[in-house]
C-alpha cells in the first residue's frame, strides 16, 4: 500500500520501518479525525484544534487531515485559525454525503485513480 493509504517514507530502513510500524495507528487516527469532523459538522477546525480535541499530537493529526482532504472527505471552510506556531492555518469540515457508503480507504483509492492531489 502506498501513500495516502498508508504512511509514506523517504528512505528504506528506518523511515520505511517507522511508516510500517504506525500504519494501523494512522488508519485509526484518520478514522477518528473524520468521525470528529462529521460529528461537528458544520463547524470547522484547524488540524491543531482537531489534535487538541482528540488528545493527539499535532504531528500525527496533520498528515491524517491531508489524507482526508486528498480523499475529498473533508474540505477547507471559510476562515482560518492560529496554530501552535502563531501562523494561521486552514479550518476543515466534513464534506456532506461524501463517498456515502464508501470506506475512507476506498475513497483514498478512488482519489488516487482520479489523480487528486493535496
Amino acid at each position: 500500500m502506498a501513500y495516502p493509504d498508508s504512511p509514506g517514507w523517504k528512505a528504506e530502513d528506518p523511515s520505511h520501518d517507522a511508516a510500517k510500524a504506525i500504519t494501523r495507528h494512522a488508519k485509526n487516527l484518520r478514522d477518528r479525525v473524520h468521525g470528529f469532523l462529521q460529528d461537528q459538522y458544520p463547524s470547522a477546525y484547524s488540524a491543531d484544534q482537531i489534535a487538541a480535541r482528540l488528545g493527539e499530537a499535532i504531528l500525527s493529526v496533520r498528515p491524517r487531515v491531508s489524507e482526508l482532504h486528498k480523499a475529498q472527505l473533508i474540505e477547507v471552510a471559510a476562515g482560518r485559525s492560529k496554530n501552535q506556531s502563531g501562523m494561521t492555518a486552514n479550518c476543515w469540515r466534513a464534506v456532506v454525503n461524501a463517498s456515502e457508503g464508501q470506506s475512507i480507504d476506498e475513497a483514498l483509492t478512488a482519489s488516487e485513480s482520479r489523480g487528486a492531489t493535496v
